[in-house]
């Protein structure tokens, strides 16, 4: 492996060590196309949550209520079986005199998904990531996610759901406010 990441001769070897033929035409491509995937859904690892998360000091001078947004696609790959897991993120903050943009907690949840990773893992860096660089009141994340690991080998149940949830600042003391959070967090 070079340059951290997959290059021809490893894939196929890979492919060559699950018993099949690397130079079989429907084959013969797949050593590139799977490297740029995995270039794609590893990309993660070469951004900086401080640049995804643009700050403004404009417009929430007086908002101090939850901002939530629902339903944002969460595409990782657990690290023990690099098998990939899916489903959908919920998060919502309570500002202090700054905002972000909306669509930077979707690049949030992006960047972090795009990693080998844990689902408990992924849940606490995007609260603790939006808690220490916009500094808000309060920070909840909802991750539900299917991991193929469980539903393609092992147990194999298919549908089911995992869910994890991180709470910070207000959210862990007020219980007005967390239960609002994970109300509105609900599908």
């Amino acid at each position: 492996m070079a340059h951290g990441r997959f290059e021809h001769d490893d894939w196929r070897r890979l492919i060559a060590s699950l018993g099949d033929d690397p130079d079989r035409p429907g084959l013969k491509e797949t050593p590139e196309r799977a490297s740029a995937a995995w270039k794609h859904w590893a990309s993660g690892y070469s951004q900086d949550p401080a640049d995804v998360l643009k700050v403004f000091e404009d417009g929430a001078e007086e908002y101090n209520e939850l901002i939530v947004v629902r339903g944002i696609p969460v595409y990782s790959h657990c690290e023990h079986h690099l098998a990939p897991f899916f489903g959908s993120a919920t998060v919502g903050y309570t500002p202090k005199g700054r905002i972000v943009g909306l669509s930077k907690l979707t690049r949030l949840v992006d960047l972090f998904s795009k990693r080998l990773q844990v689902q408990e893992r992924l849940t606490m860096q995007i609260a603790h990531s939006l808690m220490e660089h916009l500094e808000p009141r309060s920070v909840g994340v909802v991750i539900r996610c299917r991991h193929l690991c469980m539903e393609s080998r092992g147990i194999r149940t298919p549908g089911e759901e995992t869910v994890t949830s991180a709470l910070e600042g207000e959210l862990r003391t007020n219980l007005a406010l967390r239960t609002e959070f994970l109300a509105m967090a609900r599908t």
